[in-house]
């Protein structure tokens, strides 16, 4: 179930990308680079930081063209895919989630820190998307007040705490998945943001 999870998740992951390509003007090749950087990004750079090798891509190189067939795919269906807002927000909700537990699950086989478990859960969830939003000249949507890395965050907290409790596996990928998504959900219909740090050196008291 985590396996069709998280391809079905880098494929969507892999058409939003190509939009924010789009809306950049970028080539072909810009649009799957910029596609495998948001899909991909975050699992590449959880496995570096943790020493764990071989990366995902490179020992299913597959992966790659699905990334890239799906970005491609997005080209002729542009304004389809931009007009399907919440089915592809819904999809990116459970790709966080189905991410964080992936990126857990490899912190504990590493046998890091309880922290960098979370943490690694984090960046699987999180790092593409801001990847992607650098590349492209934008400020990461998560650095604006989504509770996006909050809901990365209280997942995979759920989910080790979990499974240190001597709860199943199975039963924790699906609590924590279902919780994750809940909360993404929630957060999107009803505008939760994080509270903002508003600095401008011409306020006065």
């Amino acid at each position: 179930m985590l396996l069709i999870a998280f391809y079905i998740a880098i494929a969507a992951e892999a058409m939003t990308a190509a939009l924010a390509a789009g809306r950049r003007n970028m080539d072909w090749f810009g649009v799957c680079l910029i596609a495998c950087v948001t899909a991909l990004g975050g699992g590449t750079l959880r496995d570096i930081l943790l020493d764990h090798y071989p990366l995902v891509w490179v020992k299913n190189p597959y992966v790659l063209l699905l990334v890239c067939g799906a970005a491609l795919a997005t080209i002729p269906l542009a304004r389809l895919v931009d007009r399907l807002k919440w089915p592809f927000l819904l999809l990116d909700a459970l790709g966080l989630v189905v991410f964080t537990v992936i990126g857990c699950n490899i912190g504990i086989e590493a046998g890091v820190h309880p922290i960098i478990v979370i943490v690694a859960g984090m960046v699987t969830g999180t790092a593409g998307g801001i990847l992607r939003d650098v590349l492209c000249n934008d400020i990461p949507l998560i650095f604006q007040g989504e509770l996006y890395a909050t809901v990365s965050m209280i997942t995979g907290i759920v989910y080790f705490a979990g499974l240190g409790a001597g709860v199943p596996i199975d039963l924790m990928v699906i609590g924590s998945i279902i919780l994750g998504f809940t909360l993404r959900t929630l957060a999107i219909a009803f505008k939760w943001e994080m509270p903002k740090f508003v600095y401008d050196r011409g306020m006065r008291k």
